[in-house]
């Protein structure tokens, strides 16, 4: 029997006929998220964060950071530049360390010592600047760093062709529309590189992904693409943080907004719930409720 392995994931065993044994990570080859559900612990949040605080030197950047991201959930994160949002981010993939507080997935503690020990964990980080390799294919990008190994050398064809296949799936399920595969990153709009991104991150997050401003440079019509295909990860069963300045985009997407004003959680209201004015309060750092009117 010969085998075809994705580092550092578990081994997939392909027999001379060409079938392919279930990997220990999922149905997809190399260790991908099956396109299918994501099976996390009902009623227990998937992301925890308990006074979490990081300073640089006399600078306080984020201080007692409290939040709460279940799966199935969509959650949004929002305040100022300098309001400490960016901090947290670095804090989620491993960047940073927090000075105190702790980070928890699914009830235990995580410590989060560097960008591959938070992938370790399931947590997948998609960045405003978009982190593609412009000469490479859709499906070399979607694996880059995370290449299936074929030996003997006869097998580097048919682990390329796994590679295309399981990532045209994982596109198909989430809705991203990419004409040729094979095609340069670089050659994609905004939208079709925004989603082959995000797709990387749902095939590899076990946990939660973090999309950081997804829509920013992107005009209308492939912001429209953009949130379907971040829709249709929540329904995945994933744990999803955004970080975004679209006020609208939040609550077209959240399910709840934490807002940071001076490195400090100062709200969290539930979408259906409040309004774009008392979100709009909160991130100017007006995080008392105006009196309600009588009759």
């Amino acid at each position: 029997m010969e085998t075809v392995t994705g580092e550092p994931n578990p081994v997939e065993a392909v027999n001379s006929a060409g079938g392919a044994t279930a990997s220990a990570a999922g149905s997809l080859v190399g260790g991908l998220q099956d396109v299918g559900h994501v099976e996390l612990p009902a009623g227990i949040p998937v992301l925890e964060m308990h006074n979490l605080s990081k300073r640089f030197g006399a600078v306080v950047a984020c201080e007692d950071v409290d939040l709460q991201v279940f799966g199935g959930e969509i959650v949004a994160l929002a305040g100022h530049n300098g309001a400490g949002k960016s901090t947290v981010l670095k804090m989620l993939s491993g960047v940073l360390q927090p000075d105190a507080g702790e980070l928890r997935l699914i009830g235990k503690p995580a410590h989060l010592s560097n960008v591959r020990t938070a992938r370790a964990h399931g947590i997948e980080t998609v960045p405003q600047e978009l982190a593609l390799a412009p000469k490479l294919s859709v499906p070399a990008n979607i694996f880059l760093g995370r290449e299936l190994v074929a030996r003997p050398k006869f097998l580097r064809l048919r682990a390329r062709r796994r590679m295309e296949e399981e990532s045209a799936r994982l596109l198909s399920s989430l809705g991203v529309r990419i004409p040729r595969l094979r095609v340069q990153a670089g050659a994609l709009s905004g939208g079709q590189a925004q989603g082959v991104a995000i797709a990387r991150a749902v095939g590899w997050g076990r946990h939660v992904v973090v999309l950081d401003e997804p829509t920013a440079a992107l005009g209308l019509r492939e912001t429209e693409q953009v949130e379907l295909t971040i829709a249709r990860m929540k329904e995945r069963g994933l744990a999803i943080l955004i970080v975004s300045h679209d006020l609208e985009q939040m609550f077209r997407l959240a399910d709840r907004i934490y807002v940071m004003y001076r490195g400090r959680v100062v709200g969290m209201e539930r979408t259906a719930e409040t309004t774009r004015e008392r979100i709009g309060a909160l991130i100017h750092g007006q995080s008392e409720r105006a009196p309600q009117e009588a009759g």
